[in-house]
């Protein structure tokens, strides 16, 4: 087994001050926030907390590996910026940037000490979201993100044996149409029109799909009160269901539904 990558790439840098958190630039040119702390949980989130950090860490965990990859999963998040933070990722020995030899674009992959990181990010949002994740509202709606989360969580062994396309019609606060191919291999995400014969439609209103995606709100319910709407060849309608395992974290019951239940 190879040697794990030691945190440690970054410069230290001692604190003016034991009681204040104190902005430091790194190797890289990278200001990043020092504890001045021996404590190792102050060490780790001197890496591990910076804006975005968990979230670049997140999509690389998904599987994401190349930049453009990693803003659709980050579509807030500017170019400057997520450069500069996988720069940083890289400096201390959580990623490794490789070029493969059918591109000259770089792919971002996790080292051993990325991957250890698995645990503590699905522990973080299985805490937010037993603890401080009530029904989402206006405010967090991101039908494009929805997509490309829903594209990467497939019971791909329940898809047909045929590429399938399917057609998103958002309604309601948020509003746009968008693609999902269902494909031998590897599925996809279009955000113009694919060029292919729909399949299957679905028209949704997007804070009911976020609420179903995220286990607030069951599928067959958001059906039955014409939130959700499918619209083609019956086998797919009766399939659909099946295909997707929705998020990882719908399974886990957050304080305001055991209120709810008990009530």
């Amino acid at each position: 087994m190879p040697a794990r990558i030691p945190i440690v790439g970054a410069a230290h840098h001692d604190s003016s001050t034991i009681n204040e958190a104190q902005a430091h630039e790194s190797d890289v040119g990278i200001q990043v926030t020092k504890y001045g702390q021996f404590c190792p949980v102050a060490k780790a989130a001197e890496i591990f907390a910076e804006r975005w950090t968990p979230l670049i860490l997140r999509e690389l965990l998904c599987g994401s590996h190349r930049f453009s990859e990693l803003e659709h999963g980050l579509p807030r998040i500017s170019r400057s910026l997520l450069a500069q933070r996988l720069r940083f990722l890289e400096s201390v020995g959580l990623i490794e940037r490789r070029i493969t030899r059918d591109s000259r674009s770089p792919e971002y992959h996790l080292t051993d000490a990325g991957q250890d990181l698995y645990e503590v990010v699905i522990r973080l949002g299985e805490w937010s979201h037993r603890w401080f994740n009530p029904l989402v509202d206006e405010n967090d709606l991101d039908p494009q993100l929805l997509l490309w989360d829903m594209h990467r969580r497939l019971n791909k062994d329940c898809l047909p044996d045929r590429r399938i396309v399917i057609q998103f019609d958002f309604r309601g606060e948020v509003t746009g149409s968008y693609w999902l191919l269902l494909e031998p291999g590897e599925p996809s995400v279009c955000w113009d029109p694919p060029g292919f014969e729909v399949d299957l439609i679905v028209r949704c209103d997007t804070l009911a799909m976020h609420r179903v995606w995220l286990g607030h709100q069951s599928l067959a319910d958001a059906l039955a009160k014409g939130q959700i709407e499918l619209d083609g060849a019956r086998d797919l309608v009766r399939a659909f269901p099946d295909w997707f395992a929705l998020s990882h974290f719908a399974s886990v019951k957050g304080t305001y539904q055991a209120a709810a239940a008990s009530a």
